[in-house]
């Protein structure tokens, strides 16, 4: 048993497959790194997902390969992968999948069968996810929340572990629908990829222009990574900690009184209780993959980012202003205490700013 700062102690077992993780979360990141150059916080924000069973958004230019690293991961993890490229006219049955005729070979009658859709693998990447209609967008939901499709009445469940990886370029907008914000909230995180710095870039360069062949060999298996989710939910978290997640989420809202001014000016919608779960599912998560038992304040400001940006609206005046939710994220960390008191007096949130 292994006490963490809660207090509470952890089974030896769980302690022994925290340690496998930690030194099987270097070898995953040095199998992705053969072909991906950089991007360590992306990669990251990616194992903090999965691991805590959420599904992410990967916002970025073309170029980055996106799709390389989810592959990528997809292989070092030893799990099926599939890619679905999202078109104006591509339809919900394109991605769930159909029922079809088939010949009973024994009977020689024409039988109903259902042919399963792509979306039926471990890893998903939607790719370009906003350039498809909001009823095949729509069709998403029911499986990335349930972890099933429902044809005809019946219910098929998918393959576990189940993880939605959906890409978005956000400098084309002309021919694209916007993801609604019930659909944007089923995604744990919106991740930003970036643009690599000039050493990557040069790395880049010299990999990606040479005759050679690399293999990425798997990690972790299946049943490693359902172990795992299960760990990460059973990581205690104390009441400080999750009160101070609690009281980042609330002061995004406009209806709390207790919301900060600078929130009240710029937002035009705050966040619901998801944000709050994934930010506690995240910082366990991070916690155990840096081979903690505890979470500390450091784990959620570490992905709040993430985890709210896509679950805030600036309101125009903000937008005209430059002003970002990563913005506002920033001051939302700076100005909420998290070692101010637990307790909650009649629902409000007292000695939560500095």
């Amino acid at each position: 048993m292994t006490e963490n700062e809660a207090g509470t102690a952890l089974p030896a077992d769980d302690v022994a497959r925290v340690e496998k993780l930690r030194e099987a979360y270097a070898t995953l990141k040095a199998e992705v790194a053969k072909v991906i150059v950089g991007q360590d916080e992306v990669l990251d924000q990616l194992f903090i997902a999965l691991f805590s069973r959420g599904h992410a958004l990967l916002v970025g230019v073309p170029g980055l390969a996106k799709t390389l690293m989810i592959s990528s991961l997809a292989k070092a993890l030893d799990l099926s992968f599939n890619r679905i490229q999202f078109t104006p006219d591509l339809m919900p049955a394109d991605v769930t999948g159909t029922i079809v005729l088939q010949e009973n070979k024994t009977t020689g009658e024409r039988e109903p069968a259902f042919l399963k859709g792509p979306i039926f693998a471990n890893v998903i990447l939607a790719d370009e996810i906003n350039r498809t209609p909001p009823k095949t967008q729509a069709a998403m939901l029911e499986s990335m929340q349930e972890h099933q499709v429902t044809i005809a009445g019946d219910k098929y469940p998918l393959d576990e572990p189940f993880f939605v990886l959906a890409t978005q370029n956000p400098i084309e907008q002309e021919g694209t629908y916007p993801l609604p914000e019930a659909q944007l909230d089923r995604f744990m995180f919106s991740i930003k990829v970036d643009y690599p710095s000039l050493d990557e870039e040069r790395e880049i360069l010299r990999r990606t222009t040479e005759d050679k062949s690399v293999e990425i060999q798997p990690v972790l298996q299946k049943q490693d990574i359902d172990d795992l989710q299960h760990i990460v939910r059973r990581v205690p978290i104390a009441d400080q900690m999750m009160y101070y997640a609690m009281a980042i989420t609330r002061a995004t809202r406009l209806n709390n009184p207790d919301a900060p001014g600078f929130v009240k000016e710029r937002l035009s919608w705050g966040a619901g209780p998801r944000a709050s779960q994934y930010l506690v599912l995240g910082a366990k998560a991070k916690a155990i993959l840096a081979g903690r038992f505890h979470v500390a304040a450091e784990d959620i400001k570490a992905i709040a980012h993430p985890v709210l940006r896509h679950r805030i609206i600036t309101n125009y005046s903000a937008s005209a202003e430059g002003i970002t939710p990563d913005h506002i994220v920033d001051r939302l960390l700076e100005t909420i205490d998290p070692n101010a008191s637990p307790a909650l007096a009649d629902g409000k949130l007292p000695g939560v700013l500095k």
